[in-house]
């Protein structure tokens, strides 16, 4: 694939990337259209404090979304993407899988989108940085 298109879905992915942590962190979260994930939160960590929480995990997720964009350290970032996805989303499998839009199968989409974050930065950015020292 020639290097324009290489850097230019790679741009696009990190974007998409950005936008969904943004849109669960701000959306989701902060602004609370989505009260399911306030009541996630009180599942998992209990009652008190659950909006504290559910607000403090999405102003990580804005967080998130600005050090993506930002590509800092962006294999680092992926990793801590990758790495916090799983962790929510199995505990979400385990604890609440009836508050989860899709139910068990959230998962899928889990892994899509940590397939998704991988392929953008160990393979797509890999290429990008090979074709460029060349």
């Amino acid at each position: 694939m020639p290097a324009i298109k290489l850097r230019t879905l790679h741009k696009t992915l990190t974007l998409l990337i950005a936008t969904v942590w943004l849109i669960n962190g701000l959306a989701c979260k902060v602004l609370n259209l989505v009260p399911r994930h306030e009541q996630i939160v009180a599942s998992i960590l209990g009652d008190e404090n659950s909006r504290l929480f559910t607000v403090l995990i999405g102003l990580s997720e804005i967080i998130m979304a600005i050090w993506i964009l930002t590509k800092f350290k962006s294999k680092l970032n992926a990793i801590v993407q990758i790495i916090t996805v799983a962790t929510m989303n199995t505990l979400e499998f385990i604890f609440v899988p009836e508050l989860l839009l899709w139910g068990r199968f959230n998962i899928i989409f889990a892994f899509i989108f940590i397939s998704l974050v991988y392929y953008n930065e160990f393979i797509l950015n890999k290429k990008l940085n090979q074709q460029s020292t060349q």
